[in-house]
């Protein structure tokens, strides 16, 4: 990817969660915005969103963004000047949940013992 188009999408995403932060409540949930991913051409863009909480407030909190996605869009798009304006897509980022799952794995496995194999250098042949 190249370091524009890097550029691009930090830029969208402070944008996209300074508008969330500003202009929508969630409430006994926490958002956030993870990453955003624009297409080479500028044409649309995937935003990742976060959501601490329930499945069911998750789908609550991305139905309320994409139902409000112009809004959103016209607000950062007033503040970020591109060639294009990104049609943006809300999908619900469930990372930091597997990544803490794998974790717990992690740890009940070092809990197993496992038998010592013998050294193998120190063995007569």
């Amino acid at each position: 990817m190249s370091q524009r188009l890097d550029r691009i999408n930090e830029l969208l995403r402070r944008e996209i969660s300074a508008c969330i932060e500003k202009y929508f409540e969630f409430p006994d949930v926490l958002v956030t915005v993870h990453a955003v991913e624009t297409a080479v051409d500028l044409k649309d863009a995937t935003v990742f969103i976060g959501v601490i909480g329930t499945p069911e407030q998750s789908r609550a909190v991305i139905n309320k963004l994409s139902g409000r996605r112009g809004f959103i869009q016209g607000t950062v798009m007033k503040r970020v000047v591109l060639r294009n304006t990104p049609h943006l897509h809300f999908k619900v980022d469930d990372s930091v949940e597997r990544g803490v799952r794998i974790l717990n794995l992690l740890d009940e496995i070092g809990e197993i013992e496992l038998p010592e194999e013998p050294d193998q250098r120190t063995e007569k042949l």
